[in-house]
């Protein structure tokens, strides 16, 4: 099936515009032409940082009450076109059409949350008398918009990855340029789509269209871009912090998410989590169950469940409503996690189910006895495999956790309030999740990692925080 959805021109400052230079879109899971973008270039982005200067100032000059219907009425119009919306994800993403609606409908909570933590972007008064000398000073602080925000977005979630950017950054009066993925440009138009029809003024979004060699440095490097919101790989991450310059930079870099399961835990609960937690989007989730840490006296029996549950998984067809799991991004990721199983194996792994490529899909792997080394131990897979580990207990389940160069979540399985706190103040990361694994959010909490993991917090409140700037006001009164 090849089916033609909107994305053949790209949004340069509110205008519509196309160019010569084309980037095909295509579906992963049978290389399908779906649709084609602009190519854009050096003079396009120059364009779109030369008109989001003004576009800065129509925006931070909107009233908080004008931002709101904005991003209101933009969340109505994706509700209103959800199916359609769905769809676009689907067809040029990993997702399942289910996978898909679920993505669909939270970037429409997003954009609500963000009309709602626009009006609670307030400041507070501040008491200069408390040092002496300044009893006849007064004052206070507020928060306005830093300006140009640089936005570079994934694949693995093209419509609400965008809007935890777009929907804060208009809270917040900045102007913004989004720079997608290049294999998922078309939920991001559509968003952008929702932002035209939603009255957003002209000049203050961009989301330009095109391979990051040629454009990516340009929005890095501008001195007039104030700050950049990035969320994709380490070393992708650590090249923009070492060429941005003096400007605010927020980033979420993935991680190696470990889960523990002691042997108080409900083990079907347990099982439920964890393997939606490590095949949900292919495993190309952040937040992704990588590592599992089971107690040795629960271990034999939660393999036993865990196994079962994985085997019952259907992969296929993104648009059949029975399917649990899609292909990866591309072929070429495909062969990437194969060559990484390959080399645990080579090592000393064992695989307990999986371990086998059909094109860009990979089964669902599981793996057992994997040695330290193995490159799958230290990295982030970011494809469907995981590997069981028993421990002794939770004090080397945590030591174990730690040991890698990433600190996004983590989860653990227990009905001990004392082990779960024990957990919750030691393991290195960003959020603990008890009783579930380290892949659950909602958009309302602070969102980060520690180590490799990345810089600052997402969520749209802190975003918001992480948007704007602190600006004192004093007054000395004379009598």
């Amino acid at each position: 099936m090849t089916t033609r959805v909107a994305g053949s021109k790209m949004l340069l400052a509110g205008d519509w515009v196309d160019r010569d230079n084309k980037i095909e879109v295509r579906n992963p899971e049978n290389n399908e032409w779906i649709d084609s973008v602009p190519a854009a270039s050096g003079s396009d982005v120059q364009r779109a940082i030369s008109l989001a200067k003004e576009g800065a100032e129509i925006a931070a000059e909107m009233s908080v009450s004008e931002r709101m219907k904005v991003l209101k009425n933009a969340a109505d119009y994706i509700e209103k076109h959800l199916e359609e919306y769905a769809r676009t994800i689907a067809l040029e993403s990993s997702k399942t059409i289910k996978e898909a609606r679920k993505e669909a409908g939270r970037a429409a909570d997003v954009l609500r949350l963000s009309a709602e933590e626009a009006r609670r972007l307030t400041g507070e008064s501040i008491n200069f008398d408390q040092v002496a000398g300044n009893e006849d000073r007064m004052g206070y602080y507020f928060r306005f918009p830093v300006g140009i925000i640089a936005a570079i977005t994934p694949f693995n979630d093209p419509l609400n990855l965008v809007a935890h950017k777009l929907g804060p950054a208009v809270a917040a009066g900045n102007a913004i340029i989004i720079k997608p993925a290049t294999e998922t440009p078309l939920s991001a138009l559509k968003l952008a789509e929702a932002f035209v029809e939603a009255g957003l003024p002209k000049k203050i979004l961009t989301v330009i269209t095109g391979r990051g060699r040629d454009i990516g440095d340009l929005l890095i490097k501008s001195k007039d871009i104030q700050m950049i919101s990035f969320t994709g790989g380490l070393e992708t991450g650590e090249k923009i912090s070492n060429n941005a310059g003096l400007k605010k930079l927020s980033m979420e870099l993935g991680s190696n998410s470990p889960s523990i399961v002691l042997e108080d835990a409900d083990l079907s609960l347990a099982v439920d989590a964890t393997v939606s937690g490590a095949f949900g989007v292919a495993g190309q989730n952040c937040l992704g169950v990588q590592r599992l840490f089971i107690e040795e006296s629960v271990y034999e029996e939660f393999k036993s469940k865990f196994l079962a549950k994985v085997q019952s998984l259907k992969m296929g067809n993104k648009f059949s409503e029975e399917t649990d799991m899609g292909p990866l991004i591309n072929e070429k990721e495909a062969k990437r996690v194969e060559s990484w199983v390959v080399e645990a194996v080579d090592l000393g792994a064992k695989i307990l189910s999986g371990g086998y490529r059909d094109g860009a899909f990979y089964a669902p792997t599981v793996l057992e006895n994997t040695p330290e080394n193995a490159t799958i131990v230290n990295e982030e897979v970011f494809g469907p495999v995981v590997m069981l580990f028993p421990v002794s207990g939770l004090n080397e389940a945590i030591s174990r956790s730690n040991n890698v160069n990433f600190g996004l979540q983590a989860g653990i399985f227990t009905e001990n309030i004392h082990a779960a706190l024990k957990a919750a103040k030691r393991l290195h990361v960003g959020g603990v999740m008890i009783n579930d694994s380290s892949d659950f959010r909602i958009d309302a909490m602070p969102f980060g990692g520690v180590k490799g993991s990345g810089l600052g917090r997402e969520g749209v409140k802190y975003a918001i925080k992480e948007m704007s700037e602190e600006r004192i006001v004093c007054f000395k009164i004379s009598e």
